[in-house]
């Protein structure tokens, strides 16, 4: 079954990627090094943009993390990383983005959040700055609204008229919905000031799944401004992959999404990427993008006593990602190859010849064989100690031929 339909949206500019309309769906993800560290920054922006971050959103909090910006952007381009960079601003971005020019025209986009500005007061300035700027360097804008720094005073506004009302909603649902009256209402504002409607993106973050779902489907039926997705502070590990998993495929299968960012709690000294490898794997299970080939691997059984299967697929998973560095240039489509590294006879001869190519291996009390399909025929059959290493020259040389482009095709092109 395929997803719904793209929601209809404008497509926004950032840097260069492309956001909305009928454009793919971007990958996201954010830094938490102190941005007034330059090194350390330009080094975990250039991890994630290798992992396939496609934008990256830095904090800006400070006189040194803004005068930082523009000497983390020009190092990233020397050393030919030229993924947009995103400034976050909360409280001060209004006299940050005035006092560091510098600093505004090297972003890419500005993110801000109205519960940390003053929209919605009598005298917004603050967030006027803000759009002033955007409208200068011509930037367009995230308005990011979350229920954890909801302006307070359009929520008490609108629990009070729910009280009044004969049929008042539990508080929640008001919560809710004056998370996407924020966004909307910011939205406007920014309009009212001058900046144009294709430079504005919206999203409405929230920790709870159901939560997520609901606010998300409220903010698409009311606008047309590309949607920024992710489920806030999702927490760590399983959990937290699970739970965007969860939200985000809901959304994405509905045709509502534009841009996306897997919130996870990293432990400590952990893997930032990993935000990025479960953006694309999410993406790329829903069958809307695709970034590297998947290898399909049994769970394991009592007919797989031996573990050799599952380091197997391991290693197999590793080289196909680590090749993708140097496959994406070379070889078009080999993103979509399916793998199977099966561990038993019941179903592995059949998903391997569901696969482009596949491997069999023994299982327990199974005769130490291990037959390869190649589109759907047994090409081979390896045995011994050296089947990892001929497995992998059997992928390598089908992709090669599958997917290489041949000096003719390479003239037409």
């Amino acid at each position: 079954m395929a997803a719904s339909p793209r929601r209809k949206s404008v497509a926004v500019n950032i840097g260069g990627v492309r956001v909305g309309g009928a454009h793919p769906i971007v990958v996201q993800s954010m830094t938490n090094t102190d941005t007034a560290d330059s090194s350390a920054t330009v080094n975990q922006i250039m991890e994630l943009a290798r992992a396939g971050s496609e934008l990256v959103r830095i904090t800006v909090n400070t006189d040194e993390a803004a005068r930082a910006v523009p000497r983390i952007v020009d190092t990233l381009r020397t050393f030919g990383v030229n993924v947009p960079i995103i400034g976050d601003f909360h409280y001060n971005g209004h006299l940050l983005l005035k006092k560091y020019r510098d600093c505004a025209r090297a972003l890419a986009k500005y993110r801000i959040n109205p519960g940390n500005v003053n929209i919605g007061r009598k005298q917004d300035d603050n967030f006027k700055v803000m759009i002033e700027a955007a409208i200068e360097y011509d930037r367009p804008v995230r308005i990011g609204v979350n229920w954890g720094s909801l302006d307070s005073v359009l929520l008490t506004s609108m629990m009070d008229e729910n009280s009044k009302s004969p049929e008042p909603l539990d508080a929640m649902e008001v919560t809710m919905r004056a998370i996407v009256e924020s966004a909307l209402r910011s939205a406007e504002a920014a309009e009212r000031y001058g900046l144009g409607h294709d430079k504005i993106i919206l999203s409405a973050k929230v920790s709870n799944v159901q939560d997520l779902i609901h606010v998300y489907q409220m903010l698409a039926a009311r606008c047309d401004y590309p949607l920024h997705l992710g489920l806030t502070e999702a927490g760590l590990g399983s959990k937290g992959i699970v739970a965007t998993t969860a939200a985000l495929s809901v959304l994405l299968q509905q045709g509502i999404g534009d841009t996306i960012r897997s919130s996870l709690t990293p432990l400590p000294n952990g893997d930032r990427t990993d935000e990025v490898l479960v953006c694309q794997q999410i993406l790329q299970a829903l069958n809307l993008r695709s970034f590297t080939p998947q290898v399909a691997a049994c769970p394991g059984c009592g007919r797989t006593t031996s573990t050799f299967f599952q380091d197997m697929a391991d290693q197999i998973q590793t080289y196909l990602r680590e090749q993708m560095a140097i496959w994406r240039e070379k070889y078009v489509g080999v993103e979509d190859m399916k793998v199977a590294v099966m561990g038993c006879i019941v179903n592995g001869p059949g998903e391997s010849k569901h696969a482009n190519i596949g491997i069999s291996l023994p299982g327990t009390f199974e005769s130490p064989v291990a037959p390869v399909y190649v589109d759907g025929k047994l090409s081979t059959t390896l045995r011994g100690d050296s089947i990892v290493a001929e497995f992998r020259a059997i992928l390598d040389a089908y992709v090669a031929q599958r997917y290489g482009v041949t000096e003719r095709e390479e003239v037409a092109v």
